[in-house]
C-alpha cells in the first residue's frame, strides 16, 4: 500500500489531513495538563467540581457538598484537596466551614485542551467518547478459566 502524503504547498483540503491543534503539547504542558485529566477522571471528583461551578452565587460550602454522596466526610476532603491540588477550585475558610469555587482559567484551558480538540475533531463530543468505544472482551474470564497446560498449548 502507498504511503500518502502531505500535499507540498502546505495547504489542506476540506476535511483532509489538516492539523487538529496548532502544535504539540510541550512535556510541562503534558504533566500539567494530565494532571488535570487524572483529577477529572474520577467520578465523585467530576460531581464535586459540576457543582461547586454551578453553584447559584458562585461558590459551594463544603457542608453542602457532603449531602449527595455515599461516600465520608474525610473521602470527600480528599477529593476536594485532589481538585485543588490540580488548581480547578480555590477554597476559603469562613469559621468552620471552607467554601470551593472553580478557577474558571483551569476549567478554560482543559475544555480548550489538545485531547478534547482531536476528539471533537474526529467527530465525537467529550460526553459521548467513552460511549461509543466498542467494550472489551470478558478477558479477565477467559483467562481464569483456562487451564495452563505447561506451555504446549498457546493461551485460549
Amino acid at each position: 500500500m502507498a504511503k500518502q502524503s502531505r500535499p507540498a504547498s502546505g495547504a489542506y483540503e476540506p476535511g483532509c489531513c489538516a492539523p487538529v491543534t496548532e502544535h504539540a503539547l510541550s512535556e510541562a504542558q503534558a504533566a500539567a495538563l494530565a494532571r488535570v485529566f487524572k483529577a477529572l477522571a474520577d467520578p465523585v471528583r467530576l460531581r464535586l467540581l459540576s457543582m461547586i461551578a454551578s453553584a447559584t452565587n458562585g461558590e459551594a460550602c463544603v457542608c453542602d457538598l457532603t449531602v449527595d454522596f455515599d461516600v465520608s466526610g474525610p473521602t470527600i476532603s480528599h477529593h476536594l484537596k485532589v481538585l485543588r491540588e490540580a488548581g480547578l477550585i480555590e477554597g476559603d475558610r469562613r469559621g468552620t466551614w471552607i467554601y470551593y469555587r472553580a478557577v474558571q482559567g483551569a476549567l478554560d484551558a482543559a475544555s480548550n485542551s489538545a485531547p478534547l480538540k482531536i476528539l471533537s475533531g474526529v467527530g465525537l463530543s467529550t460526553a459521548t467518547a467513552t460511549a461509543t468505544r466498542p467494550t472489551p472482551p470478558a478477558f479477565a474470564e477467559r483467562r481464569h478459566t483456562t487451564p495452563r497446560s505447561g506451555g504446549s498449548e498457546p493461551p485460549g
